[in-house]
C-alpha cells in the first residue's frame, strides 16, 4: 500500500482528498501545518506528498525540504508561470491549481507514483546516463547539475528516443493538463539551458515548425 501525506489547512478540501485517496486503496495521512507535517515525516515514510503551497506556519516548500525520495504534487491557488517554474525547480513532480476535480487529481497521483515507481533501471542516451532510481543524470560519469524541470525534460527525450515531439506534447508531459497556462517561450528557455549543460554529449534537434527530436 502506498502512503500519501496530505498537507492542507482547509479541512473541507483535506477530508475530500483523504476520502478519495482511501477509496483508491491508498493510505492517506492528513496534516494542517508545516510543524504537524514535520512530526509525521519523522515517524512515517511517504511515497507521495500533496502539499498546499500556503500554510498557517509556512509553505509547501518548507515541507518539501523535509522529504527525501518522496514524489511531490503542489496544491495552490496560484496559476502564474513564475510560481509554476519555482515549484518544479523546488522538486515538484506535478502542480495543480484550486479548484480542481478529484478525478483529475487522482489521475495525477497515479501517474506520478507510476513514473517514480519505475526506478529499477538506468537509461543511456548518447553520452548521457540517467539514473532513474535516484533521479540523477551523468555526462561521461560526471554528475550533471540539473534542475527538477531540466531533469524531467531529459527523461522525456530519453523515453521517446527517435520520436519527434511537438512543443505541445512536451509541455503536456511536463505539466499535464495544467500546461494550458504555461507560456510557450518557457520551453525554449529550458531547452536552451539543457543543451548548454549537455554539450556535445547529446544532440537535441529542432524540427522546424514542429518541435524537438533526439535520436
Amino acid at each position: 500500500m502506498k502512503h500519501i501525506l496530505v498537507v492542507e489547512d482547509d479541512k473541507i478540501i483535506a477530508s475530500g482528498l483523504v476520502y478519495a485517496l482511501e477509496q483508491e486503496d491508498f493510505s492517506a495521512y492528513h496534516c494542517e501545518s508545516v510543524s504537524e507535517a514535520e512530526r509525521a515525516i519523522a515517524n512515517q515514510k511517504f511515497d507521495l506528498a500533496l502539499l498546499d503551497m500556503h500554510l498557517p506556519d509556512g509553505t509547501g516548500f518548507d515541507v518539501r525540504k523535509k522529504l527525501s525520495d518522496t514524489a511531490i504534487i503542489f496544491l495552490t491557488v496560484d496559476d502564474d508561470e513564475a510560481r509554476i517554474v519555482t515549484a518544479f525547480e523546488g522538486g515538484a513532480d506535478d502542480y495543480i491549481t484550486k479548484p480542481f476535480r478529484i478525478r483529475e487529481l487522482l489521475a495525477r497521483v497515479k501517474r506520478t507514483l507510476n513514473t517514480n515507481g519505475n526506478n529499477s533501471s538506468k537509461l543511456s542516451l548518447g553520452g548521457i546516463t540517467i539514473d532513474i532510481a535516484n533521479r540523477m543524470a551523468y555526462k561521461n560519469n560526471t554528475l550533471l547539475e540539473l534542475t527538477a524541470l531540466e531533469y524531467r525534460l531529459l527523461l522525456i527525450f530519453a523515453t521517446h528516443r527517435g520520436q519527434t515531439l511537438t512543443r505541445t506534447q512536451i509541455l503536456e508531459s511536463i505539466w499535464d493538463s495544467a500546461g494550458s497556462f504555461v507560456e510557450d517561450n518557457t520551453l525554449t528557455v529550458y531547452i536552451k539551458r539543457l543543451r548548454e549543460k549537455l554539450g556535445d554529449s547529446l544532440d537535441i534537434k529542432t524540427v522546424r515548425g514542429v518541435g524537438y527530436r533526439v535520436d
